[in-house]
C-alpha cells in the first residue's frame, strides 16, 4: 500500500516547479494548494491510479517515473506514455469528470503530490495562464497518441524500438551531465514498442552487437544516440 500524509514542504519550494504546469500558478494559488494537497509515497510496480476508478485531483511527479498504459483486447499491455518529475497525471479524466481510461504505475520508487479536484477547479477559472497551459498539455497528449496509433500501425519493429530507446533516455536523462544507464524490463520495453517481448529481446540484442546500446541485466546504456535517431527515422 502507499503511504499517504501531509507534503512536507510547500509548492513554491519544488525542485520541479519551473518545469511543471503548476509553475503558471501566482503565489497566493500555490499556498492554497500546499495546504490542501498531500503526496504519496509509492513503490516501484505500485498502481497510482487504475483503469476505471474515479479521479479525485490532480497528480504532480515530486520524484521517480510512471508508466501510463492500457491492456489491449488480447491481453497485451500497451504502454502509451511515460512521466517523469515536474509531469501531472489524470487531467482528462479530472476535467471530463470520466473514470480514468488507463492506469499508471510506478517505475521506481515515487513521491506524488495529489491537488484537490476543487483547487484544481478554483485555479482553471481564475488564471488564464494555468488553463492555456492545460490546452496545450490536452493538445500535445492527443497529437502523440495520434501519432502513436500511426507508428505502431505502420512503422516496422526496428524503427520503433529506436523510437522506444530515444523517449526512455529523455525521461532518465539526469540534470546533470555524464554517461547514465537506463533500468527498464525487457516487459516493459516491448509494451512502450507494441510488440512481444521475445522480438524486443531480439531486436536489442542486434543493436547491442551494432555498437548502438550496451546492455547488463535490465539496464540499457545508449552509445551512439545519432545511429539510434536515424534509425527511429527511416520511415518517417
Amino acid at each position: 500500500m502507499n503511504l499517504t500524509t501531509t507534503a512536507p514542504a510547500n509548492c513554491q519550494e519544488c525542485p520541479h516547479l519551473h518545469n511543471s504546469l503548476m509553475g503558471t500558478c501566482q503565489m497566493s494559488e500555490l499556498s492554497l494548494v500546499s495546504v490542501g494537497k498531500v503526496y504519496q509515497v509509492y513503490q516501484k510496480g505500485q498502481v497510482i491510479f487504475r483503469k476505471g476508478s474515479r479521479p479525485n485531483g490532480l497528480y504532480c511527479i515530486r520524484e521517480g517515473k510512471v508508466k501510463i498504459s492500457k491492456v489491449t483486447g488480447d491481453g497485451k499491455e500497451q504502454i502509451i506514455r511515460l512521466a517523469k518529475e515536474g509531469d501531472v497525471l489524470g487531467y482528462r479524466a479530472l476535467m471530463v469528470n470520466d473514470p480514468y481510461s488507463t492506469t499508471a504505475v510506478a517505475l521506481s520508487d515515487c513521491v506524488v503530490c495529489q491537488v484537490p479536484r476543487s483547487d484544481f477547479f478554483s485555479i482553471i477559472e481564475q488564471n488564464a495562464q494555468f488553463s492555456h497551459s492545460l490546452m496545450r498539455l490536452l493538445a500535445k497528449a492527443l497529437g502523440e497518441a495520434e501519432e502513436r496509433i500511426v507508428h505502431t500501425a505502420y512503422k516496422p519493429v526496428r524503427e520503433r524500438l529506436a523510437e522506444a530507446l530515444l523517449l526512455l533516455h529523455h525521461i532518465y536523462q539526469p540534470s546533470t551531465p555524464g554517461p547514465f544507464s537506463i533500468p527498464v524490463s525487457r516487459e516493459d520495453l516491448a509494451a512502450l514498442m507494441g510488440t512481444a517481448k521475445e522480438t524486443a529481446s531480439r531486436l536489442l540484442s542486434e543493436f547491442r552487437d551494432e555498437g548502438m546500446v550496451r546492455t547488463q541485466g535490465s539496464r540499457i546504456t545508449l552509445l551512439d544516440l545519432d545511429k539510434i535517431g536515424k534509425t527511429s527515422a527511416l520511415y518517417d
